[in-house]
């Protein structure tokens, strides 16, 4: 089933007339339409993208199952009045978590007969199982993550800074076929390791130093993340205790990772070995999340996701452990869900790197 026929079958369950589709990663997701700026209305036996004269040429190549039309300066509110009074439209859906306030009062206003339903979870549910492009895609992407982090290993020395590493991390990725980046990399040393999400600094490496890195790319617009924790030096006592409860933490997670499995109790397996060993004040974040067009998607292994993991979800899963003061240590891997457990899409080494 493609992503345009999964929106045909939510019309069915929810008995709607249209569905209207505005964010940008979920226009290029039902559509293949990449420019960002639109506005596609799906109904029954019609799909229209608008968008302004900036798009059409490239929307008419992208959006093949699509009907593309300029909105010739009008507002986007104001071309779906106009289908909806066509096709004589009563009740339609709608991205409530993410359409602007601005845009919503223009939609409601410019069709006051029509009923709005909020289907921001039925989309999300749709996106959570990945096809076998979208897989292929964020393999991808991953590789070159791999690719990444096995050639920063000899980059990294004591004096380089943060920033330095940085920008070697992504020039390596964008040199290997990535279109773009994931999200800003991290990359944290010494002390600043014990912020999950440091911003990059001036701060130069020294020997001792925990250097976590946390950093993806886009290939056909599909993110990669992973992350690594590396020692300038020779580890100590502490840094080894604190790195082997990270890695036991995340193995046992690993290991109950499977199609019906709760996303809560999956957390729960790494959040308990971590508490067990003393550091359970010291992860506060959850231990893991979806990925897809967007880095951070549903649904996430968290305390909180009652979500039951599917075949071909794929996951996240990175503990951590983050001592102010100290420093920190996070490992990430990008596995698949599948039926019996999963595959890890993530290759880079995972014992203790002393550079």
């Amino acid at each position: 089933m493609n992503h345009l026929e999964r929106v045909h079958r939510l019309l069915g369950e929810r008995e709607l007339d249209a569905v209207v589709i505005m964010e940008a990663n979920c226009l290029r997701y039902f559509s293949d339409f990449t420019g960002g700026e639109g506005t596609l209305v799906v109904g029954k036996d019609y799909h229209i993208l608008y968008t302004d004269s900036r798009y059409v040429e490239s929307a008419s190549y992208e959006a093949k199952c699509f009907e593309v039309r300029d909105i010739g300066g009008k507002k986007y509110s104001e071309c779906i009045a106009e289908i909806f009074k066509e096709k004589e439209v009563h009740k339609a859906g709608f991205e409530g978590n993410t359409i602007l306030l601005r845009d919503y009062r223009r939609m409601t206003e410019a069709v006051p007969e029509v009923f709005w339903e909020d289907i921001s979870s039925d989309i999300e549910k749709i996106r959570m199982i990945k096809d076998s492009v979208e897989i292929v895609n964020i393999e991808r992407a991953e590789a070159i993550g791999d690719l990444a982090f096995n050639r920063i290993l000899n980059f990294i020395k004591p004096g380089v800074t943060e920033k330095e590493i940085a920008m070697e991390l992504e020039r390596i990725m964008k040199e290997n076929g990535a279109s773009g980046l994931s999200f800003e990399t991290i990359v944290a040393s010494g002390t600043n390791s014990s912020m999950p999400h440091a911003n990059v600094t001036d701060k130069e490496v020294e020997y001792g130093d925990f250097i976590i890195m946390d950093f993806g790319c886009k290939f056909e617009g599909y993110c990669s993340d992973m992350t690594r924790t590396v020692v300038v030096g020779k580890a100590n006592e502490e840094q080894r205790k604190i790195y082997q409860t990270v890695l036991d933490a995340q193995k046992a997670a690993l290991e109950v990772i499977k199609e019906g499995m709760v996303c809560s109790e999956v957390d729960k397996v790494a959040r308990d070995l971590i508490a067990n060993a003393g550091f359970g004040e010291c992860f506060g974040h959850a231990l893991g999340h979806s990925v897809g067009l967007e880095i951070h998607e549903v649904p996430t292994l968290s305390r909180r996701c009652s979500e039951v993991l599917k075949e071909n979800m794929l996951m996240t899963v990175e503990p951590g452990i983050y001592l102010p003061g100290f420093g920190g240590v996070r490992i990430e891997d990008l596995v698949l869900v599948t039926k019996d457990g999963y595959r890890n899409l993530t290759y880079s080494r995972k014992d203790l790197v002393e550079l």
